[in-house]
């Protein structure tokens, strides 16, 4: 039976296999449901909410006309701030609080599913912001590179292969005048560019800046 992971913690099976039928619909590509908790009532309830974890977003799954339609709120991963929950008597309430917006939460979550809810979503937030910081750092790296053009003495490409020494015959030519700092400055900024370091809108802004002081 192909929903039997989803049902590791008590889950009704009848509600889980109509959720989760819908929400293979839905998926995009790459995306993969992680868990699905089911709102369980003291007394029986015979249109449960439901809450299912993807790696790429969280989807609410609130049913309305006596079932016969379903509402789905789902928020990716950037959207949400934060998410927690409150054990009650019976149960718990789920809680998302999203970047924008009120707050979402769902009643009546059973207390084992609240809080793998709550550990499958901050791991997938955590994602995220390790995400942003590794692209903070690489933004951070091509401002500096920027920077600093032009500020060495000599012209060297940034991730330059390492090329072996090879010895050769002395020919004896005609060395070249050295390039003034201009020229090695415009290089080095060209090189940026051709790399897609920085984008065309950064080449043209500090290339002007730099044939300004010629």
């Amino acid at each position: 039976m192909w929903i039997e992971q989803y049902l590791t913690d008590e889950q009704d099976p009848k509600t889980a296999e109509k959720v989760l039928i819908k929400l293979r619909d839905m998926l995009t590509s790459g995306e993969a449901i992680i868990y699905l908790a089911i709102q369980k009532k003291p007394a029986v309830t015979l249109i449960p909410d439901c809450i299912a974890v993807t790696n790429k977003r969280i989807v609410f799954c609130l049913p309305g006309n006596l079932g016969l339609t379903t509402n789905f709120v789902t928020f990716t991963w950037n959207d949400i701030k934060e998410v927690s929950f409150k054990e009650e008597f019976f149960g718990s309430k789920f809680i998302t609080v999203p970047q924008k917006g009120e707050n979402l939460a769902i009643d009546y979550i059973p207390k084992v599913q609240a809080r793998k809810l709550y550990q499958f979503c901050n791991e997938q937030l955590e994602k995220i912001k390790e995400l942003e910081r590794n692209q903070d750092i690489d933004d951070r790296r091509v401002h500096l590179s920027l920077d600093n053009l032009g500020e060495n003495d000599s012209y060297t490409e940034i991730e330059e292969e390492h090329i072996p020494f090879i010895a050769k015959p002395e020919i004896t030519e005609i060395v070249p005048e050295p390039e003034d700092e201009v020229t090695l400055k415009l290089k080095k900024l060209k090189s940026l560019f051709e790399k897609q370091l920085i984008t065309q809108e950064e080449y043209e802004s500090k290339k002007a800046d730099i044939l300004s002081q010629f």
